[in-house]
């Protein structure tokens, strides 16, 4: 028995075969980073945003996917794979370069699904149904999901962090995305400062109850270009320890739907111009730790997941 339900296996049941992401980085921002919304963007969010792993945006779609598809490929032995745009706010692009490029991915051989990483306020019902309907034009059964940061539901750190959005928008996209069959995956940060065990639990409670197909967790790491590295330099930020943020993600798991899958535990960072990042440990081996602390414990996915659908009737039920 899996400790927790895996993207990988997600994906496996979804497509019949293994399916890979291969990441693009298109040359977009974000409205919380041009002074549409806001400034400077979020507290703890570098000017690379999270593409430090990708093809620089100057690559062509076709020339980012085909790379990382020969590469994926034979590494994995797999033939299916999903274009996942992957830095800052895809859907902030104009809507007619945005399908452009999604277009360019559609002609790549084995693409099976195309994901788009965006925010809660960039999500609209006519960039929605315009997309579903390229797709439906150009390769009929290839899937469109949304991987959206929220970051916390806790409304008082995002704004404490100037996410430029609340949980009232990330309720709304979702909504959107359902109208239109969109699959919606959501981003994470388990030791936020401000956060405590009853926000983790929150998170997940909240996730579940809205019924979101997958989540990424990530633990915040410190770049020198923000507004938390300034803070962190000065003092004025302290960083949950690791074993802290171990009892957060069994914790969360706990409490989450066992039928939501997990992309991860938490994520890499880059080592350039990086004050904190994961305990100065790499991630699998901090993933190791929370898997045998599971098993310690006796731990699973959706152990706790016992506070929807009516509890306090239970009582009254017959057996």
């Amino acid at each position: 028995m899996s400790l927790y339900y895996p993207y990988s296996a997600y994906l496996k049941n979804k497509y019949g075969k293994k399916t890979y992401k291969l990441p693009v980085n298109l040359p977009v921002s974000c409205p919380n980073r041009d002074g549409n919304l806001g400034t400077g963007g979020c507290a703890f969010c570098g000017e690379e945003g999270a593409g430090f792993e990708t093809l620089p945006a100057e690559f062509t779609v076709r020339e980012q996917l085909e790379k990382n598809r020969h590469y994926i490929g034979e590494k994995y032995g797999t033939e299916l794979f999903i274009a996942y745009f992957q830095n800052f706010s895809n859907t902030y692009l104009p809507l007619e370069k945005l399908k452009d490029f999604i277009r360019e991915s559609l002609e790549i051989e084995g693409i099976v699904e195309i994901s788009l990483s965006t925010r809660p306020d960039c999500v609209s019902e006519e960039y929605m149904g315009e997309i579903k309907k390229l797709i439906s034009k150009v390769k009929p059964g290839v899937n469109l999901s949304l991987e959206m940061g929220l970051q916390t539901v806790n409304y008082h750190t995002l704004s404490t962090l100037n996410r430029g959005h609340t949980l009232a928008e990330f309720i709304d996209a979702l909504q959107v995305a359902r109208k239109y069959g969109i699959e919606v995956g959501t981003h994470l940060i388990l030791n936020l400062p401000g956060d405590d065990m009853l926000d983790v639990m929150e998170n997940a409670r909240i996730l579940s109850a809205l019924k979101v197909d997958n989540v990424k967790l990530h633990a915040l790491y410190i770049r020198e270009d923000t507004e938390l590295g300034r803070k962190y330099l000065k003092g004025l930020l302290k960083m949950i320890s690791l074993d802290e943020y171990i009892e957060r993600v069994i914790t969360f798991l706990e409490y989450l739907d066992p039928g939501i899958a997990v992309q991860r535990l938490l994520g890499r960072a880059p080592e350039e111009k990086s004050l904190f990042a994961n305990w100065d440990h790499s991630w699998w081996k901090i993933q190791d730790m929370i898997l045998k602390e599971m098993e310690r414990r006796g731990s699973f996915q959706g152990k706790k997941f016992n506070y929807l659908n009516g509890k306090a009737l239970r009582k009254f039920q017959k057996r």
